[in-house]
């Protein structure tokens, strides 16, 4: 079997690929390599579908101003024969909260945001209070307030994207790749599980959680890890006024989901591996003082339910690996590494890798300082401050 692209990896980010070489470019073929499409232990899934422009590397920032948008319009831009698709995109704001000493990198931080066009506001304490005064905020030195962020149903977003990529032709093979073949500078094909090889003139790795395997078979090493993270779902007796998706200084990250609220803290102490396992101790041991610590009424908080996912962790510096040059392959693309930020910058990744491959160069976005080369350089590019 022949194709011209090969995505390795049918989640938000592999679909959003497809998605966006078949809009931009409705004669070239894609195939996408997808070994589970029920997705019963993909990320996207299990993600906690928060969408911020908070970051400190213009890069990310931009990646959200171009993404955010996007899921702005999705359900029009996604409908499928007259049907719209319901994301459940809930623009409530993105909050994140600081100690004083973090507070001038809080600082650094929103001047970028504000220079890149982002509506942020700066709250001081006093200011914090009085929005949520519930909110204990005795510690705290700062916060920024992004209103026109928020958070979305991540299984609808992908189901949305893989759909639609069909539609415009794109072709979804449910397989796994078990080898591929090269040479010293490029891809000539992979090996699927069934026994087919397929041929392409580029190969895009977007297998996540998973992307390091690929990377041995062509016999390299990539610091992307899986790094398990745990989503939870609990209610409290007490009501508190309506929140933003909330970040504290200790990696707290939690937003209101129906009755409720869900979220957690990673930590990336946590052993890296294709752990599945909920740890039920997790939430009543860490989560649970954080949430006590900033609310008063979630001292009776109740957890219902633990989700376990993975995050693709960039173990080099946290952010994606975008583009060709791993281990001198020019055809052979990263995009993975995210480290949790997969599904918020999908559609901006999705396009940007599609101009790379159609036209060899990024039109829409410059992620150059996102590739294979500052690994090479020894140069890593590190988010200051929460991530």
């Amino acid at each position: 079997m022949k194709t011209d692209i090969v995505v390795i990896g049918g989640g938000a980010v592999g679909a959003a690929v497809a998605y966006f070489v078949k809009n931009l470019d409705p004669t070239t073929s894609v195939t996408v390599i997808e070994r589970d499409p029920t997705y019963s232990l993909a990320s996207t899934p299990r993600a906690s579908g928060g969408v911020r422009r908070l970051f400190s590397l213009p890069e990310n920032i931009e990646l959200s101003n171009f993404s955010i948008p996007f899921f702005d319009t999705f359900a029009q831009t996604m409908e499928i024969d007259g049907n719209p698709i319901d994301i459940g995109l809930k623009k409530n704001g993105y909050l994140f909260i600081v100690p004083p000493s973090a507070r001038d990198m809080l600082k650094r931080n929103f001047d970028t945001e504000t220079d890149l066009g982002c509506n942020v506001v700066w709250l001081e304490p006093d200011e914090l209070k009085h929005r949520y005064p519930s909110m204990n905020v005795t510690d705290l030195g700062a916060a920024v307030l992004s209103p026109d962020d928020g958070w979305l149903d991540p299984h609808s977003v992908l189901m949305g994207l893989r759909n639609k990529a069909r539609t415009l032709g794109a072709e979804f093979v449910a397989d796994e790749v078990v080898g591929l073949e090269r040479t010293a500078h490029s891809v000539q094909a992979v090996i699927l599980k069934s026994g087919q090889k397929v041929e392409a003139g580029a190969f895009v790795n977007a297998a996540g959680a998973w992307a390091k395997d690929i990377c041995a078979m062509l016999g390299f090493a990539a610091p992307i890890e899986p790094l398990r993270r745990f989503e939870h779902y609990f209610e409290t007796e007490e009501a508190i006024e309506p929140l933003p998706y909330l970040k504290d200084p200790d990696r707290l990250a939690f937003r209101p989901e129906g009755k409720g609220y869900s979220g957690g803290v990673p930590t990336l102490e946590e052993p890296r591996g294709y752990n599945f396992d909920a740890d039920h101790d997790y939430f009543e041991d860490v989560v649970w003082p954080a949430l006590a610590h900033r609310f008063p009424q979630f001292e009776k908080t109740k957890c219902k339910a633990t989700l376990p996912g993975l995050y693709d962790q960039n173990d080099f510096d946290g952010n994606v690996i975008i583009g060709p040059g791993a281990d001198g392959l020019g055809n052979f693309h990263m995009l993975a590494g995210f480290s949790g930020h997969g599904l918020m910058h999908a559609p901006g990744c999705g396009r940007a890798m599609a101009e790379l491959l159609l036209k060899g160069r990024y039109e829409t976005l410059d992620l150059t300082r996102l590739g294979w080369q500052r690994l090479l350089n020894n140069t890593p590019l590190r988010e200051e401050g929460i991530i």
